[in-house]
């Protein structure tokens, strides 16, 4: 596989130059290796043993990726999840910076006309990935998702930072039983995320990740206004340890949250993808046509999509983190200060690590 890796104090990270997923990812703390991010399973296999109609992108399904546009590329032709997610990525710069790694990636193809660069940040002693994308130039507008997933062996609990709404599609991912499952009811909504409407009647608690729920799920979060950043934190119980996904929700206004936990049975997934996560922040509908045109988000107040334009530049910002945690239950709250984060749990104990808080600033300019 043509990877790349960068590495800072604590931290290293691979990224796959052929699709421009992250390969790996390793965290080093309190004398353990912590590997947030999922790699599918068939990922390594030989082509021909996979379906022929199969995206690169999925053929090679690893830890995070940028999705542009997010889903079906119906505009511009491209793959599932846009050229980003399934083309090759040229190293355009790398190197030590005053503490720690830099690199910066760019796209070879162009996405509706735009160049397209991704740029990561690692800080010796910080348990994250800072990264950011940029569009420059290009013409009409695009959607834009990231596509991190955690995969976990015995389930976990999820906390969010405030969100208005969870709402799922008219219809399921896997409508065909004879090809998969799933358990949440299509369409649906509730402002409280502990009790999400069924298929089959009665609540299901959203933020219990349970393995023997054999599903897949697909439900989008439109942020609160709260006034700071975004967050997911999965509180991984055989890992023993956090996972956290941070935004700027002026940028990235929904998280979208994809369960997949055996709930396909054809080829590659044939019931193996076991104990994902997806934790997908966007500015997106489903589909580039979609998120462009009059869908259900633009009515709630959400933008789904950037502008985009000659001599213009777009960009957003992402941070995936993992810290070590003994016991499965996820934080009461996050607060990220100017060199820090404090996770703090429902019995308010405290727990802070090294953050760089001036990277999510809720206060940067964004663009339409």
């Amino acid at each position: 596989m043509d990877t790349v890796t960068i590495g800072a104090k604590g931290i290293s990270v691979s990224l796959d130059l052929a699709v421009g997923h992250v390969a790996a990812m390793q965290v080093e703390a309190e004398g353990r290796i912590l590997q947030p991010l999922h790699r599918a399973p068939w990922v390594g296999s030989p082509r021909e043993s996979l379906p022929e109609n199969l995206s690169e992108g999925t053929v090679r399904l690893s830890g995070d990726f940028l999705c542009a546009p997010f889903s079906a590329s119906d505009v511009e032709a491209a793959p599932l999840h846009g050229w980003p997610a399934n083309s090759e990525w040229d190293i355009v710069e790398r190197g030590a910076i005053a503490d720690g790694w830099r690199a910066v990636f760019r796209l070879r193809r162009k996405v509706m006309g735009a160049a397209v660069d991704k740029v990561f940040t690692l800080r010796d002693g910080h348990p994250f990935l800072y990264q950011e994308h940029i569009f420059s130039g290009g013409s009409g507008a695009i959607s834009v998702a990231h596509h991190p997933m955690t995969g976990m062996q015995g389930g976990g609990r999820l906390a969010f930072s405030r969100k208005r709404v969870a709402v799922t599609p008219a219809t399921p991912l896997e409508p065909d039983p004879a090809r998969g499952r799933f358990m949440l009811a299509y369409p649906a909504r509730a402002t409280d995320l502990a009790q999400f409407p069924l298929a089959a009647g009665g609540i299901t608690d959203l933020t219990d990740y349970r393995m023997e729920d054999k599903r897949e799920d697909f439900i989008t979060l439109i942020e609160a206004d709260h006034g700071g950043p975004g967050w997911t934190a999965i509180a991984r119980r055989a890992e023993q340890d956090l996972v956290l996904v941070l935004k700027n929700p002026a940028e990235l206004p929904v998280t979208m949250l994809w369960f997949s936990n055996g709930g396909r049975d054809y080829a590659p997934w044939s019931g193996r993808h076991l104990g994902v996560l997806g934790i997908e922040d966007g500015r997106a509908a489903i589909g580039h046509a979609a998120s462009l045109g009059d869908n259900w988000l633009k009515h709630e107040g959400v933008a789904t999509a950037f502008t985009l334009g000659e001599g213009r530049s777009v960009s957003f910002r992402h941070v995936i983190g993992a810290v070590p945690l003994a016991q499965a239950e996820p934080p009461a709250s996050v607060e990220t200060h100017r060199d820090r984060m404090r996770i703090l749990s429902a019995g308010a104990a405290a727990k802070d690590v090294p953050f760089d808080g001036e990277f999510l600033r809720i206060g940067r300019s964004v663009p339409a």
